[in-house]
């Protein structure tokens, strides 16, 4: 039976053509039902041209208004109460729909999760989560990313055990290695939250802890699972980020510079958009907000089309993978 997950169709930059079309490719890949959350007089004329005459399980369900990335977020979710992020998780909420994605405002998205979905038993606060890819092949985990700047031991532990059960379920990792992000792999490196965080993670029988780690271990495939606050997250995100952006760069001018190199560069070019594909954040989908009581996606606010097409098939992945439900018993045994 197809999965149905919600789009915000006003959530990324140049909404909403790459959320309709993205959508129409979903729908012809993947077993869903994708429904577009946003003013009908846009998106009707998009979804018709985006068909191109094919019927396909894509549907539009009407909101009046949607959250920008200039608006304060815990303003807009309160005063904009037909907004495409509100509707879109109420009919999670409702059972209408297995899972959510948006591209939109990141800060609006989680504070309306939490507000409309609720928390998980045994979670205090929800964590980001981004896929990483590896040089074994195999994805790593990196969690939170940015949903809480400032965090204490226990919240730490929370996203260790969350992170290990995406990883488990979703990712197909058979007993997940998860380490704790730190400047060095000794007990007694790391700051003050490091080092309190250390012996409660090592007391956890419910996962499979392994120490702490450090950046490298992100890439290397020493670990599955990295978890930090979301300051040292999202500042190793968006580091990651720009450097994936450097080598692609560097080496697309070093392929061009010479006559030599660019008949090597001929050559290679299935290497090349390999090596691209694996750098490429729109292969992830988006970052998984863990902990609310239902499946929300946040992806970039520049998301593509493929983007959008990967993030809806995140939010079905993890939908039918029932990671919740294994995140609450884990922290009751814990």
């Amino acid at each position: 039976m197809p999965t149905d997950i919600v789009v915000d169709a006003m959530g990324s930059d140049k909404a909403p053509e790459p959320e309709v079309r993205g959508a129409v490719l979903a729908a012809r890949q993947y077993d869903v039902r994708v429904h577009l959350v946003g003013p009908e007089d846009r998106l009707r004329p998009i979804l018709r041209q985006a068909l191109r005459g094919q019927r396909l399980p894509v549907f539009i369900v009407p909101a009046s208004e949607w959250i920008t990335m200039d608006d304060k977020a815990a303003q807009a979710v309160r005063s904009k109460r037909d907004s495409t992020m509100r509707v879109g998780l109420k009919m999670v909420r409702e059972g209408r729909a297995a899972g959510f994605f948006t591209g939109g405002n990141t800060g609006a998205a989680m504070a309306t999760a939490k507000m409309v979905l609720g928390m998980l038993s045994g979670v205090d606060r929800p964590a980001l989560a981004t896929i990483l890819p590896t040089i074994k092949g195999v994805p790593s985990l990196l969690l939170d990313v940015g949903a809480n700047v400032d965090c204490d031991p226990d919240n730490l532990v929370q996203f260790a055990v969350m992170g290990y059960m995406y990883a488990k379920n979703v990712l197909k990792i058979h007993n997940p290695k998860v380490g704790l992000l730190s400047i060095g792999e000794e007990d007694l490196k790391g700051n003050s939250l490091t080092r309190d965080t250390l012996p409660l993670l090592r007391a956890l029988t419910s996962i499979n802890f392994t120490g702490n780690v450090e950046g490298r271990d992100l890439f290397n495939g020493h670990t599955d699972v990295a978890v930090c606050d979301g300051f040292v997250g999202n500042v190793a995100l968006k580091s990651i980020e720009g450097t994936a952006q450097l080598l692609s760069a560097s080496l697309r001018e070093s392929l061009k510079s010479t006559v030599t190199s660019q008949v090597g560069a001929l050559l290679s070019r299935k290497a090349f958009a390999e090596f691209k594909k694996r750098l490429d954040y729109s292969e992830y989908g988006g970052a998984v907000l863990l902990g609310v009581r239902g499946v929300c996606i946040i992806g970039h606010g520049s998301s593509n089309e493929k983007a959008i097409m990967n993030g809806i098939r995140v939010a079905a992945e993890f939908a039918q993978a029932e990671v919740n439900s294994g995140i609450e018993s884990s922290l009751r045994s814990s």
